[in-house]
């Protein structure tokens, strides 16, 4: 499938509420997932959005295993998450690093839930109810905010900590965002 373009920070689509998706069994939900999974694999991405290439659904996958990118991250299992429902499990909130797609070449420390429940339905409608903490959690909340039309540095609360990726790490490789 092709790669689809990720739409950036500016862009107006990215800050619309998506609609909850109801039927599961289209070639057009198909084809969503795939063109999602491909284009965040070939970007190098912890997880992608449908209304980051476009789609006004509520759709998200996301999945880490080790590698450099996130040295001090766990793995996250690849999920497809559609019409989500998050909980906080603490108010305990932990600021660390993030980046994405529709704001290339950015980082900023964004305070997230240090533990939440993610409830929702996989891609064949199977519910889906999991408890997750640490950068699990930070990816879950980071992918479902753009289902809600917000983008990480709506939640940065020290623009000190924002900034290009090459100017904060000059030490490190450059990262895919």
């Amino acid at each position: 499938m092709p790669i689809k373009p990720v739409l950036k920070m500016g862009d107006p689509r990215l800050l619309e509420v998506a609609r909850k998706v109801e039927n599961f069994s289209t070639p057009e939900f198909e084809a969503l997932l795939r063109d999602m999974h491909d284009t965040m694999e070939a970007l190098e991405g912890a997880g992608l959005a449908a209304p980051q290439i476009g789609i006004g659904l509520q759709v998200v996958i996301f999945g880490v295993k080790r590698n450099s990118r996130y040295p001090d991250a766990e793995e996250v299992p690849y999920t497809v998450l559609v019409n989500p429902v998050l909980t906080p499990l603490t108010e305990y909130m932990e600021q660390d690093w993030e980046g994405c797609l529709s704001v290339p070449g950015m980082r900023g420390m964004v305070p997230r839930y240090a533990r939440i429940r993610y409830e929702g339905l996989d891609q064949y409608g199977n519910s889906i109810d999991r408890t997750v903490e640490g950068f699990h959690a930070r990816v879950v909340q980071h992918e479902c905010d753009h289902l809600q039309g917000i983008l990480y540095p709506m939640r940065i609360t020290d623009f000190r900590t924002f900034g290009f990726t090459d100017v904060l790490f000059p030490d490190r490789p450059p990262l895919a965002e």
